[in-house]
């Protein structure tokens, strides 16, 4: 992996943390590490669960590097096309479309612009009391469009959403948290073991089930019911068929009735 992260593996969990002084800028290399990282965990049999989080109790990631981006090693226009952010699009989560395993971000510290909309593709957000979000773009005339246009109008109210992209005010992580952004508000001392600990519970479910919960959602995202309903049927969503008639679906019916654990395989 390159500098930048650093990549622990234990109990069938994939931690990655952002460790690129001095605010954690996501310049394409840091962005084509993050792909690899997330791309290990969603091709690695033996993960489960991966935990994304950055060094330090000051900053997350102030997201795009945009010394980068003036030096012209990042282009702006068509910045999707024209540069190599790896597998997953920008921070390898805000675009990867094909990750079915659950990612839990353990915020340390601010959340700013790119750091922000990474933290939005996640699945889970734990944050630390101290944590911030912020979307800082409008003075540099540009917009949040690597997730947070996106995503923050379908977390949060409409109108407090575009009072964070007009006015660029900062959210606290308990308001996060009293709109449904953020999961849990912890102290700073806790945010892993808070994190750690949810990755441990979710580890130890059926694969399979685990991971038909995202394919389901991510296909059935903003359809009229009765469409969401005919589309998880439709045989297309292959965790899902897959899961159905698996062997961990009826270890685990026969486990409940048998009064025991399941002992899940992944099959």
């Amino acid at each position: 992996m390159s500098s930048g992260i650093e990549i622990t593996i234990k109990n069938r969990v994939l931690e990655v943390k952002l460790n690129r002084p001095k605010v954690n800028a996501i310049d394409l290399e840091l962005s084509q590490a993050l792909g690899e990282a997330f791309a290990e965990l969603r091709d690695n049999n033996d993960l489960r669960v991966g935990i994304i989080t950055g060094e330090g109790e000051k900053i997350f990631s102030a997201g795009w590097d945009l010394k980068s981006v003036n030096s012209g090693e990042m282009e702006m226009d068509n910045w999707w096309e024209k540069s190599d952010y790896g597998d997953g699009g920008f921070a390898g989560l805000t675009e990867n479309w094909n990750l079915n395993k659950p990612v839990i971000c353990a915020l340390n510290g601010l959340a700013i612009g790119g750091g922000f909309e990474l933290a939005l593709s996640c699945d889970l957000i734990i944050a630390a009391e101290h944590v911030e979000f912020g979307l800082p773009e409008m003075p540099l005339g540009i917009v949040p469009d690597a997730g947070a246009l996106q995503r923050l109008p379908r977390r949060i109210p409409h109108n407090i959403a575009m009072e964070m992209f007009l006015l660029g005010r900062r959210m606290p992580a308990l308001e996060a948290h009293h709109f449904g952004l953020v999961n849990k508000v912890v102290k700073k001392e806790e945010l892993m073991t808070q994190a750690r600990s949810w990755a441990e519970q979710i580890s130890g479910y059926a694969p399979l089930a685990m991971q038909s919960v995202k394919e389901v959602l991510r296909a059935i995202e903003c359809q009229p019911l009765e469409n969401a309903f005919n589309g998880m049927r439709s045989g297309k969503l292959e965790t899902y068929s897959k899961m159905l008639k698996s062997e961990d679906a009826a270890e685990g019916v026969a486990a409940f009735v048998e009064k025991r654990d399941p002992n899940f395989k992944g099959k």
